[in-house]
C-alpha cells in the first residue's frame, strides 16, 4: 500500500545536456571555475587568485625561446635497467609507458635556442615522464646542456620542474647531483650566466644540485620548492610548519630566490637578464 504519491501530471522531463568535456577548469587553489578557453589566453593562470597551473614543457617552449624553436639534441639517449628495479612493474616497461606518454623520451628536453635573438644553452624538465624525476638520462643531458654553455660560449637556462631523483636508479641518480654541480662550476669560471628558473614543482635531488646553483634563481608565484614535501618535514621534525612553507613567497623572504616572476613576463625577464650579463642580440 502506498501511503505517499507524488502526482505527476505536467511535468515534462527535460533532456540531460551534453557539456562537452574539459569545456570548464576548476582552479585547484581557490576553486574558481573559469571557461578553459579563457585559461588558455592567461596562460593557465587563475584570474581569480593567481594560480600558476602546470604546464606542459612545449608549452614553456613556445612561450619562453624565440618563434618556439629548439634545435634538440640526445634525444638518442635511454635509461638502463642497472638494479633490475621492479615494483608495480618492471622499470623498462615503465621507461617505455612514460615515453608513448609523455611529450619526450625522457625527463627533460635540451638544446641550443635563441632568446632575444641571443644564442642560449636550453633545458627543460618534462614533468608527465615519471614526474620529470632524475635518472642518469636527465642528468647527462643536463650536463651536456652545460657543455655546450662552456663551449658556446654562451648562457644556460634550465627550466625545473622535477619530483627529484629517480629511485629506480638508486645511486645512478643521487651522482648526477655531484656531476651536474661539478659542471656548473666550470661554468662559472668561464663566466658565462646560468639563469634558473624554478616552477611547479621543484623539490628533492633536483632542488638540491642544479636548480639552486643559478647566477639568477627565479620562479613563478606559489610554486612548491624545497628538499623533501611538508607532510614527511613535519613527521620528522612533529612540528606544525609556518604558513606559505616551501612556497616560492617563502623562499623570497628567506633570501634564497631572487625575483618571483609571473608566467606572462618569464620571457622578458630572462631577456632583461641576459643582456644584463652582457648578451647582444645577433
Amino acid at each position: 500500500m502506498e501511503w505517499f504519491r507524488k502526482a505527476r501530471s505536467g511535468i515534462v522531463p527535460q533532456e540531460k545536456r551534453n557539456i562537452p568535456e574539459g569545456l570548464w577548469t576548476k582552479c585547484t587553489a581557490c576553486g574558481e571555475i573559469v571557461y578553459s578557453k579563457k585559461m588558455e589566453q592567461l596562460l593557465w593562470v587563475c584570474p581569480a587568485c593567481n594560480f600558476h597551473f602546470r604546464i606542459p614543457s612545449r608549452k614553456y617552449i613556445q612561450l619562453l625561446l624565440d618563434g618556439g624553436r629548439l634545435e634538440e639534441k640526445d634525444n638518442n639517449l635511454v635509461s638502463g635497467d642497472p638494479l633490475h628495479f621492479k615494483d608495480s612493474k618492471r622499470y623498462p616497461d615503465r621507461l617505455r609507458d612514460a615515453s608513448a606518454k609523455a611529450e619526450s623520451v625522457e625527463g627533460v628536453i635540451a638544446g641550443p635556442a635563441e632568446m632575444g635573438g641571443m644564442p642560449i644553452s636550453f633545458a627543460i624538465m618534462d614533468f608527465s615522464f615519471i614526474g620529470g624525476s632524475m635518472g642518469s638520462v636527465v642528468g647527462e643531458k643536463i650536463a651536456r646542456a652545460i657543455d655546450r654553455a662552456i663551449a658556446g660560449p654562451m648562457p644556460l637556462i634550465v627550466v625545473s620542474c622535477s619530483g627529484g631523483a629517480r629511485m629506480q636508479e638508486g645511486i645512478l641518480s643521487l651522482m648526477q647531483m655531484a656531476k651536474t654541480s661539478a659542471l656548473l662550476a666550470v661554468l662559472a669560471q668561464k663566466k658565462q650566466p646560468y639563469i634558473s628558473i624554478l616552477t611547479n614543482p621543484t623539490t628533492a635531488g633536483v632542488m638540491a644540485s642544479y636548480a639552486s646553483l643559478g647566477d639568477v634563481i627565479i620562479a613563478e608565484p606559489k610554486a612548491l620548492l624545497g628538499f623533501a614535501g611538508p607532510r614527511v618535514i613535519q613527521q620528522t621534525i612533529g612540528q606544525d610548519l609556518p604558513e606559505g612553507f616551501q612556497s616560492s613567497e617563502f623562499f623570497l623572504e628567506k633570501g634564497f630566490l631572487d625575483k618571483i616572476v609571473e608566467r606572462k613576463d618569464l620571457r622578458d625577464t630572462t631577456i632583461r637578464l641576459l643582456r644584463y650579463f652582457g648578451g647582444e642580440p645577433s
